[in-house]
């Protein structure tokens, strides 16, 4: 005989899916329009899955006031299962996915803003010209929200700056390319080469705004050189171009990516760029996907594309086993 659809085994009702990825939102943010944005549902609709929830289970989930909703002892430890019960779902769904066609589906790619502008136009020609039927989404975010959407399964693959260090985490090098140093045009160090990194000691240097990860980046450079403040600067801003805007400005200098150059100093005849003397320091770009994806054989397969596809920019193109970074 067949169940009735939402009855278990024994007669009794069933949490639906909706159900508990309304509760685990509430759970995580404690806030039902917090909660509600996170998972793309109205609030009305939140609060009445999560009164259903407590009503299909007989549990109260939730104290709710009028100023914050807590967590009831029974609902923090089902709030655990809740989120074990909606991962499992995902791996399942992902496994499904990757039994059809490789290359076929949504392909969910984060990237950091700091790669997007300079690799996306690559990016995005490889797939139109090698996986027409792969429909990539593209989402230009930092590097500690792009983990935290890995992490979710809201993200599928992500291109970043690594290493990581996260755990669960898989990545894929693709290449390494060199800092060079762009400064006004009317600066010592304009346009020259072989400049020592012991330059960076003396720059007025300008950086990124707090979470990027160039930002660091810059920062760990000027700690190799010997510059002992940690290259504080009264001067931030939140992206490259208005980084390039305020050196041509002659508010100091910074720290651009090769693959970055051409765009960001195409723009202005009052800019200069200089290079390092060798080893020049570098970074190295990624792919990141979680480990054990289902999609993971067809994730490395579309790194290797991506590599032949970025020879011609100004990087050293890495193997699939490429080892560690040198920061000597």
């Amino acid at each position: 005989m067949q169940a009735v659809r939402g009855l278990g085994r024994n007669g009794a009702r069933q949490p639906t899916l909706a159900q508990l990825r309304a509760f685990a939102a509430v759970a995580e943010h404690l806030h039902f329009r917090d909660a509600a944005a996170d998972i793309g549902m109205s609030q009305p609709a939140l609060s009445g899955a999560v009164s259903a929830l407590e009503e299909v289970l007989g549990v109260r989930l939730l104290e709710r006031t009028t100023r914050k909703v807590l967590l009831t002892p029974a609902g923090a430890r089902l709030a655990a299962r809740a989120r074990t019960v909606l991962e499992s779902v995902g791996e399942f769904l992902e496994e499904a996915e990757a039994a059809r066609a490789p290359f076929t589906g949504t392909l969910r790619l984060g990237v950091i803003p700091t790669v997007a502008p300079y690799l996306l136009p690559t990016v995005l020609r490889l797939v139109r010209d090698r996986y027409p039927d792969l429909d990539l989404q593209v989402h230009e975010e930092q590097t500690a929200s792009l983990l935290h959407g890995l992490g979710r399964g809201r993200l599928d693959l992500l291109l970043l700056a690594v290493p990581l260090g996260a755990s669960g985490v898989t990545e894929l090098p693709l290449f390494d390319e060199d800092f060079v140093l762009a400064t006004p045009s009317g600066h010592p160090l304009a346009g020259r080469s072989g400049i020592p990194r012991q330059a960076l000691r003396d720059l007025d240097l300008l950086l990124l705004d707090e979470g990027h990860c160039l930002r660091d980046q810059a920062l760990d450079i000027c700690r190799e050189a010997g510059r002992r403040d940690g290259a504080r600067a009264t001067t931030s801003a939140a992206g490259l171009s208005t980084l390039v805007q305020l050196v041509a400005g002659g508010l100091g200098v910074t720290l651009l990516p090769r693959t970055a150059l051409c765009v960001e100093t195409g723009r202005s005849t009052r800019l200069a760029a200089g290079s390092f003397a060798d080893p020049a320091p570098s970074r190295r770009i990624a792919l990141a996907l979680r480990t054990g994806a289902a999609r993971q054989e067809e994730f490395e397969a579309f790194a290797d594309a991506l590599r032949e596809a970025l020879t011609e920019l100004p990087v050293r193109v890495l193997p699939a086993q490429a080892p560690p970074p040198d920061r000597a």
